[in-house]
């Protein structure tokens, strides 16, 4: 098992010097992403919280209060689980360009950012305050950028 880094960002804008630091810096993938990849992933989950989620991931929506309680304190260690596999949306296409998926991550922060008004309800956490939702993808991008480490100058 490869040891991965332990990352902690404390919002998304650090989240996004990270990736344009392994962009500029280079870096080796210990997983089976590439920064491009981890980023479009990003971007795709982190948009519904703006535009709202496809209704169909509202089917297990009572389970949300063991969610919180199960997988919220999980997230928040900086071992967060591996292998917890995603809906197909949310996966990236093979060939990415990391240049364009590391522009388009900032600019879907930016969007987060400037959003005025509640966020949809996180399929798996429910409804959430912003501060709350910003920790979630933070978190989130912590998990899958941890997988890529800076190259040796």
């Amino acid at each position: 098992m490869t040891n991965l880094r332990t990352l902690q960002f404390a919002n998304l804008d650090e989240a996004v010097q990270e990736v344009r630091a392994l962009h500029h810096n280079g870096y080796t993938s210990c997983g089976e992403w590439s920064l491009g990849q981890i980023c479009r992933h990003l971007t795709l989950v982190q948009t519904p919280s703006v535009d709202g989620y496809p209704a169909w991931m509202s089917l297990f929506a009572f389970m949300r209060p063991a969610m919180r309680r199960w997988l919220l304190p999980k997230l928040r260690r900086p071992d967060s689980p591996r292998g917890i596999r995603t809906a197909s949306i949310f996966v990236p296409p093979d060939q990415v360009d990391d240049q364009e998926e590391v522009e388009a991550f900032a600019r879907c922060v930016d969007r987060f950012h400037a959003h005025h008004g509640e966020y949809a309800p996180h399929p798996a956490f429910g409804r959430m305050s912003r501060a709350e939702i910003e920790e979630i993808h933070t978190l989130h991008a912590a998990h899958h950028l941890r997988f890529l480490r800076h190259n040796e100058s």
